[in-house]
């Protein structure tokens, strides 16, 4: 599907537990807007009302509170919701969308660590959300100790049901997003999450150029 736009433009931010997503997402907006685009942040699971009722359900509880499948059905649920009532509307106003966090993360986390199967989850996307896709896709990533330091740093303790995995499923979070990028390099991009907030965020914007010029 080619979501409706006047000039806007659609891009998500990826990667797994503590590679400082949120962070960047922030300083990303902050750093577009500064080019003059109006930019609207917003996440998932969430960003509208119906997808924020969905997340509570997907984030809270006990690890073992849905199946792969049933964590599936629901992401793919509030996605639905937040494509029609919220991104789409923002590229038909001709605004840039960032989202933390899109169908890669699904992909990821309940295709291939959960197992529900890629392919799966593609065509629950097809039927939710029409297949929408993002313009470009800048995945975040570090090596696997750097982001279990930041991810237990960030929680005190206390991650959320997915965030709180073992290391062997967050290792195969973080490998399905280098696959992805791989078979889809016009898309996906890697983007080294090391270093300092503002190198980061250099890396990001220098992985847009070809869209902000």
């Amino acid at each position: 599907m080619t979501l409706r736009r006047a000039q806007g433009c659609f891009i998500s931010l990826e990667g797994g537990e503590g590679v400082g997503k949120s962070t960047q997402a922030g300083r990303l907006t902050d750093a577009l807007r500064a080019r003059g685009l109006d930019v609207l942040l917003t996440r998932e699971p969430g960003g509208s009302p119906g997808a924020e009722a969905i997340r509570q359900l997907l984030l809270e509880g006990a690890g073992d509170r849905w199946t792969p499948g049933a964590e599936a059905l629901l992401f793919a649920a509030a996605r639905a919701d937040h494509v029609t009532k919220t991104i789409e509307p923002a590229l038909e106003a001709g605004r840039w969308v960032l989202c933390d966090r899109f169908l890669d993360s699904s992909r990821a986390y309940q295709g291939v660590a959960g197992e529900v199967g890629d392919a799966a989850i593609q065509n629950l996307h097809q039927i939710g959300s029409d297949g929408a896709l993002p313009d470009r896709t800048l995945v975040l990533m570090l090596s696997d100790e750097d982001a279990a330091a930041r991810a237990h740093a960030r929680d005190e303790g206390c991650p959320d049901r997915i965030g709180g995995r073992d290391a062997k499923f967050h290792a195969a979070v973080a490998q399905a997003f280098r696959d992805f990028a791989r078979d889809d390099p016009a898309r996906i991009r890697l983007i080294d999450a090391s270093g300092d907030e503002e190198a980061v965020t250099e890396r990001l914007l220098a992985a847009l150029s070809d869209l902000l010029s």
